[in-house]
């Protein structure tokens, strides 16, 4: 039976949502890809001196991809508490976690210093890094999509998405500013580790913002309707039911298994673009450092601007024509990216992320309002949580490992371009056989029966 839905909030407090979302995620993204970068520029001389340089960048890129591994046991752990404690306290938590992190690798020893307990050190923290944010991109999205209208649902839960492209702006241009004042000598020895220790300032400021926000009523709604059931009496086989991670794969398995495939071409082709591009710049095109960087930052703001007009393009046509379009887009701009890139040229450079980062964020921007209208309520951060960061392991953590390979033994961008169309193609496949969850009602609190998802028991309702 479904409880009574809870009063629309404000447009004040509904703003202050989105505002309390965005900007945790947008330091968590900060911590996140600030490592991404400084491992393409600087971790594989300070923590693997003794490699060959592109050895050391494929094992500078292999702790990055670490941090992906501890994704989806973050994504576990941060599920089952925030559908039994509430989305605001994992929040929370996730928060201090990712910032601690990140201030600790700012004061890190170097390899010159320790030895090889620099890279175990640096490794450790970077699990730290990836347990974190495999509980927080739940959260966020489920406190907007819960809180908001559900006609642009879309709209506003695209928000908290524009938290990545906002991290990677401001990693990026951190990076930037610090690589065009300081020399290389001076920028590898401890300039490097300015944007990390920032870190500490920001999850301050994070944190007060996040502390001010109430939980999602729907998710109170459903706590006290499950409270009141465990006033009557339940049999015994039916405890298992009650951790959210055994209802997820006993009504959601085909919707986790959706949701992984969709993420393939996104995640895969953020990080090439976005990461591996530094390499790939640098080392095959000519050019600079700062020049790759720049590229990275001025398309990173054209993302974060386009992420929210996918959204509300999703809330008119739907999340799967919009999906589509940006999974096609990727696979077929590959080619025509790397050849603009080997011109050598800013112009030609900036043309190419760009491109890519905006079909990307069609892919991107109806993830969320699409991942939260798959689950039931009891079950949603789990599901959702599941669905996105396992397949983090699959694509985006062996990405730019992966590319930089393809690049060490093939001498060409060809291979890469053919492994990102692949993935584009998987991504098709996922989202083409998904049903459309736009007129899904999150406010129905009403758990489905055996083998049924929530979607297929509301495909035909209407948002009210």
């Amino acid at each position: 039976m479904s409880s009574p839905a809870a009063a629309p909030p404000t447009p004040s407090n509904l703003r202050r949502i989105v505002a309390a979302s965005l900007i945790g995620t947008t330091i968590e993204w900060y911590d996140f890809f600030l490592y991404g970068s400084a491992a393409a520029l600087v971790f594989n001389k300070l923590f693997f001196p003794d490699s060959d340089p592109l050895v050391g960048t494929l094992l500078s890129f292999l702790t990055y991809a670490v941090g992906f591994a501890a994704r989806p046991l973050g994504a576990l752990v941060f599920g089952h508490y925030g559908d039994r404690l509430g989305r605001k306290k994992l929040l929370v938590l996730s928060l201090l976690m990712m910032g601690g992190a990140t201030f600790a690798i700012g004061l890190l020893p170097t390899h010159a210093t320790v030895g090889t307990a620099a890279p175990v050190l640096l490794t450790l923290l970077r699990l730290v890094q990836g347990f974190a944010l495999g509980g927080e991109w739940g959260g966020a999205v489920l406190l907007v999509s819960e809180h908001g209208d559900a006609r642009r649902r879309g709209f506003w839960a695209s928000w908290p998405q524009t938290g990545a492209p906002a991290g990677q702006l401001l990693a990026t241009g951190v990076l930037s500013l610090l690589t065009a004042v300081l020399s290389d000598a001076a920028f590898d020895s401890w300039g490097w580790r300015i944007p990390f220790l920032l870190s500490g300032v920001l999850v301050i400021v994070g944190l007060w913002i996040r502390l001010s926000v109430d939980e999602s009523p729907v998710f109170r709604q459903a706590l006290e309707q499950a409270e009141a059931r465990k006033a009557v009496a339940r049999k015994a086989e039916d405890a298992a039911e009650r951790l959210p991670l055994v209802a997820v794969l006993r009504h959601h398995w085909r919707d986790v298994l959706i949701a992984m495939g969709a993420r393939m071409a996104e995640n895969i082709s953020y990080y090439v673009l976005t990461a591996f591009i530094l390499v790939y710049a640098t080392t095959s095109a000519g050019v600079s450092k700062q020049t790759a960087l720049n590229a990275v930052l001025v398309a990173s703001a054209v993302h974060f601007a386009t992420i929210p007009l996918w959204g509300a393009l999703s809330d008119r046509v739907g999340r799967r024509p919009v999906y589509l379009l940006g999974a096609a887009g990727v696979g077929l701009w590959m080619f025509p990216f790397f050849a603009l890139v080997d011109t050598g040229d800013f112009g030609y450079l900036l043309l190419a992320v760009t491109v890519g980062l905006v079909l990307h964020g069609a892919m991107y921007a109806p993830q969320a309002a699409f991942f939260s209208e798959m689950f039931a309520t009891r079950m949603r951060y789990s599901g959702a949580s599941i669905g996105a960061q396992f397949s983090s392991v699959a694509a985006g953590a062996p990405a730019p490992l992966i590319a930089t390979a393809l690049l060490s033994d093939y001498g060409s961008s060809t291979p890469i371009a053919l492994y990102v169309i692949a993935a584009a193609v998987l991504t098709l496949v996922a989202v083409g056989v998904a049903k459309e969850t736009r007129h899904r009602d999150l406010t129905d609190l009403s758990e489905p029966a055996d083998g049924e998802s929530a979607v297929s028991r509301t495909a035909d309702a209407r948002s009210v």
